[in-house]
């Protein structure tokens, strides 16, 4: 079973260039060692101060051997000494949740949609 990490940040509101540059270093670095990025998400309208990072892992014993991989790597390391220096993060929060909507339906197309309504309502108007 999948599970999903979200992390919250308190970051500080003019930290949010750092932020966006320890955003960028994760996306190298997380998926070199072993979890699947969904992404990190930085203020852009509303809060200034709240940011995300989301990512995939198999369970919490691959996300142990992970966060090891993680601490090991070059990047990694520069990454979290970079957050200690600049310190643009107030408060980070951590919690593990599984995927309870799935299986999806597909993806809604609007462009598909008006393509079927047109062709609906030409057929429509032209019925004798």
């Amino acid at each position: 079973m999948t599970i999903t990490c979200f992390i919250r940040y308190e970051i500080d509101p003019f930290g949010k260039a750092a932020f966006e540059e320890y955003a960028r270093n994760w996306g190298q670095a997380i998926p070199r060692c072993g979890a699947d990025l969904i992404g990190y998400f930085a203020p852009h309208e509303g809060s200034a101060t709240t940011a995300y990072g989301v990512y995939n892992i198999e369970n919490l014993a691959a996300y142990e051997a992970y966060r090891a991989r993680l601490a090991a790597d070059p990047l990694g390391r520069e990454n979290y000494q970079f957050a200690r220096r600049e310190k643009f993060i107030l408060k980070e929060d951590r919690i593990f949740l599984k995927l309870a909507s799935g299986p999806h339906a597909a993806l809604h197309d609007p462009e598909k949609l008006q393509t079927f309504r047109t062709g609906i309502m030409q057929r429509e108007s032209v019925k004798p």
